[in-house]
């Protein structure tokens, strides 16, 4: 039997056998090296990070064009490290899993160490110190989703976490940003060093989003003399620390016992699948479509690896700015989220089954062609109706990509504003385009709402999926009864006119009204939903 670990991989001919696709470069050296003069440190260790990015620079690893890895380091959900990263030496197993139904295996081998990023960890985190004291250091990239930018709460008052440590300065950070900021300081404290800070998450302008909350902790640390005024200089100065925006596209799901099953069967033993205290789904496999897109504006102070020779796209911002709306407001994303929400509420548990219920095929055929391509501008270099086809018609009925409308229906609070928001922006300022003729997109807000009351379309309790707003946002409408249409009034008035999710009061644009009339059809009583949908679709 395969066991994940540096001395089995050793071995390539029993690899092979397997059919698993074993390194083609020397793990333990490359590991010296990264340990000597790291390169690369990715923040965020989850499914992504291994079965897309690892993998790019494990191309380059294999070719002979690099010959350091990546050092991952977690700040959110620690038993990834503890349980994932450290039992099996870094390793890990990407299953491509092809339309036909067939796996391509491979060792994920590029991972040269694995850290728990928070300074009360001491050794990792003075190793993080370490790593980024070193000349070396090229970049330094995330997935740790929306939400792990974000500074403030709710309420839109800092958090009591980044209040601490904007006072108490860059010592012993506890949010995330100022984590990253303490890190900064340590790369400004040892000469000013170059670096790129890369946001690889789905967010609009994701660059932007990372380099404000950093540069807010800086400034706040300068202001009251917590750090020198330089480093606030240093923070804002692109030739010495950029923020270069991106877009990413691959679906890695949650990985699926069939898959398990079939590595247990090709030999391969590391397959226990655990979800940890923190609702991550996670294994020594990763699981993940062929797909893949990346796309990054092309600023490094410091050089960078030569990724476009593994299928990196390097571009200018102007160019990332127009694939990722094309992506994340447009041609997937708001796709996605729209059957992750009608999907919970029809009891479906498989992206795939969605693609043949009429109805909802027809719901993002809608959404994606009908209201979202005419605010698409050609980004030349990826061609939007090819993108959203290869979507629609492989993509998202691949029967064998085992993901849920539960797993993306999660942070939907932290998503709508950029899914949808920004189309609702765009036919508000394009001539030629009225926003109050929007009729898909509204009713997936409305479907949203709906979602909110934890009730299936057959009346039965449903569990929502994880969202930092779920406790607020249901509050609102705990007082919407499902068969009493008037209990609607303006309980949804606080969410639909709320700007900071949907980038917009829905009720100034033209559609609360209109969202309000959906979501009233889609509470008249059990079936309402499906019936609504056909009576639209």
């Amino acid at each position: 039997m395969l066991q994940l670990n540096k001395e089995s991989i050793k071995n390539t001919a029993q690899w092979e056998q397997a059919g698993i696709e074993n390194v083609k470069f020397d793990y333990d050296q490359m590991t010296a090296m990264t340990k000597e003069n790291p390169t690369w440190v990715h923040f965020g260790a989850g499914n992504i990070f291994r079965g897309f990015i690892a993998m790019l620079q494990q191309t380059l690893l294999n070719s002979g064009k690099v010959d350091t890895g990546i050092v991952v380091v977690e700040t959110y959900d620690h038993e990834i490290i503890e349980k994932i990263y450290a039992p099996y030496d870094n390793l890990g197993l990407l299953a491509i899993m092809n339309t036909d139904g067939s796996l391509e295996k491979k060792i994920i081998g590029s991972i040269s160490e694995s850290l728990i990023g928070d300074p009360a960890r001491e050794n990792d985190w003075q190793r993080l110190q370490t790593i980024f004291a070193t000349p070396s250091l090229q970049l330094a990239s995330f997935t740790i989703t929306e939400k792990g930018y974000s500074l403030k709460n709710a309420s839109g008052e800092y958090s009591v976490d980044v209040q601490e440590d904007m006072a108490n300065g860059p010592k012993r950070p506890k949010s995330v940003m100022a984590r990253i900021t303490s890190l900064a300081y340590t790369r400004y404290k040892n000469g000013e060093l170059p670096i790129a800070f890369v946001s690889m998450d789905n967010c609009s302008h994701n660059g932007d989003i990372l380099h404000s909350a950093v540069a807010a902790i800086a400034a706040k640390w300068s202001e009251t003399g917590l750090v020198e005024e330089g480093f606030q200089h240093y923070i804002n100065n692109p030739e010495k620390v950029s923020f270069p925006w991106s877009m990413i596209d691959k679906i890695t799901p949650r990985p699926a016992e069939s898959v398990k099953a079939a590595l247990s069967e090709s030999g391969f033993e590391s397959t226990e699948i655990l979800c940890t205290t923190k609702n991550t789904f996670i294994a020594p496999f990763v699981n993940a479509e062929k797909s893949e897109y990346l796309v990054i504006e092309d600023k490094f102070p410091n050089g960078r690896m030569p990724l476009e020779q593994a299928g990196v796209i390097f571009t200018d911002r102007q160019t990332v700015d127009r694939v990722e709306k094309m992506k994340v407001c447009t041609c997937l994303n708001p796709l996605h989220t729209s059957l992750a929400i009608f999907g919970c509420l029809l009891g479906y548990t498989l992206i795939a089954d969605e693609m043949k219920d009429p109805e909802l095929k027809k719901l993002v055929e809608k959404v994606g062609y009908e209201e979202g391509m005419p605010v698409v501008v050609n980004p030349q270099i990826i061609d939007p109706e090819a993108f959203i086809r290869e979507v629609i018609e492989v993509r998202f009925p691949n029967p064998y990509i085992p993901d849920t409308p539960q797993r993306i229906a999660t942070d939907t609070s932290q998503k709508v504003g950029i899914r949808f928001g920004e189309t609702i922006k765009a036919y508000g300022q394009r001539p030629g385009l009225d926003v109050t003729n929007l009729k898909y997109i509204p009713l997936v807000i409305a479907g949203w709402c709906r979602y909110l009351m934890g009730v299936d379309d057959q009346g039965k309790e449903m569990s929502l999926s994880s969202d930092p707003l779920l406790s607020t946002l249901r509050a609102y409408i705990s007082g919407i009864r499902l068969g009493d249409t008037t209990s609607v009034q303006v309980n949804l008035k606080p969410i639909l006119s709320n700007k900071d999710i949907f980038g917009s009061d829905l009720y100034c644009v033209g559609l609360g009204e209109k969202i309000e009339g959906y979501f009233a059809e889609m509470i008249a009583g059990t079936g309402a939903v499906r019936a609504t949908l056909q009576k639209y679709l």
